[in-house]
């Protein structure tokens, strides 16, 4: 995706978008000027057939809506524009986060192009209170922590808001809740609107936010196709990883309630942003690398990359 920096204004953003600018792909022209009303990180606008949002300092396209066939996309858009004054309107997520589904499984042996594979990720729901321990939920267990689990990923978060999406990319896919192998199937918790360190409080339990997810060759094996992994990293729908401040119990129905927030502006869609498509992205990392709740792994990756383009490290 093209980006497009802002101006910050206090604790929201106030954008000024100069004329021309290239939104995404050679499907869509230069379009006029945008100047857009201030407003929150996080939030979405709608022009059109456009669906933008703001993301740690960046106005992005977010989705493009679908439209007659006898119409292009680009004229459609480029004539909407030269029309009428952009006139965009705010559309505000979900202010309730909850945890929609509790999945927990224990690894399990599957046949997969011709080996036998020892995974985790088929959870399942479950019903009713389960504790929330340092590593995991009772009943729940990784098969390898190398890649998954751990005090920094020792519960896995997937919005609820995505399944609509790979629906529609995945239909002849059966998609239920836990399909990608998900503790915790949420509603109005976003990649781009999580910050790194974020505190919740669910149940009598206190996680934080920690990282997204980086897939490996299993969710393959979960949805019997080699190209999720590419498509799952690519679409930045990664959901994300907490680790376990304060145990407690936790419930299927239950609201998260944000505790803290530190004000450093960096979200979990971030660090999946300069990792797959804007490593040239230098501030962003630097700023990333200086987290102290960083965890050891992506501090070393970044701090690798920063060494080749020869910022500091």
């Amino acid at each position: 995706m093209r980006t497009v920096p802002c101006k910050f204004s206090g604790s929201a953003v106030t954008l000024s978008v100069a004329a021309p600018i290239s939104i995404v792909t050679t499907e869509w022209p230069d379009v006029t000027a945008i100047d857009l009303p201030r407003f929150h990180a996080g939030y979405l606008l709608r022009h059109g057939l456009a669906t933008f949002q703001v993301l740690g300092g960046i106005l992005r396209l977010r989705e493009r809506h679908a439209m007659p066939r006898s119409r292009r996309l680009d004229h459609c858009l480029s004539s909407r524009l030269r029309r009428t004054p952009p006139a965009l309107y705010l559309e505000k997520r979900p202010t309730t986060m909850r945890l929609i589904s509790l999945n927990v499984g224990q690894p399990r042996q599957v046949a997969w192009k011709g080996r036998t594979v020892t995974t985790g990720i088929f959870k399942e729901p479950v019903i009713g209170s389960v504790p929330l321990r340092q590593l995991n939920l009772d009943g729940d267990r990784q098969a390898d922590l190398s890649a998954h689990g751990g005090p920094h990923k020792a519960v896995y978060l997937y919005p609820a808001e995505h399944y609509g999406v790979w629906r529609q990319e995945l239909p002849e896919i059966e998609l239920s809740w836990g399909m990608f192998g998900e503790n915790f199937t949420t509603e109005g918790i976003l990649e781009a609107s999580s910050y790194l360190g974020d505190r919740l409080r669910i149940g009598t339990a206190v996680v934080r936010v920690t990282e997204p997810r980086m897939p490996c060759y299993k969710l393959g094996l979960r949805f019997g196709r080699d190209d999720i992994v590419k498509r799952f990293l690519a679409s930045g729908r990664t959901g994300l990883y907490v680790a376990v401040e304060q145990e407690g119990r936790v419930e299927a129905g239950q609201t998260f309630t944000l505790l803290s927030r530190d004000d450093h502006g960096l979200t979990v869609a971030d660090i999946t942003r300069v990792y797959v498509q804007e490593k040239d992205d230098v501030d962003t990392i630097q700023r990333l690398v200086q987290l102290p709740r960083l965890s050891a792994p992506w501090r070393e990756y970044f701090q690798q990359q920063l060494h080749k383009r020869g910022g500091p490290g």
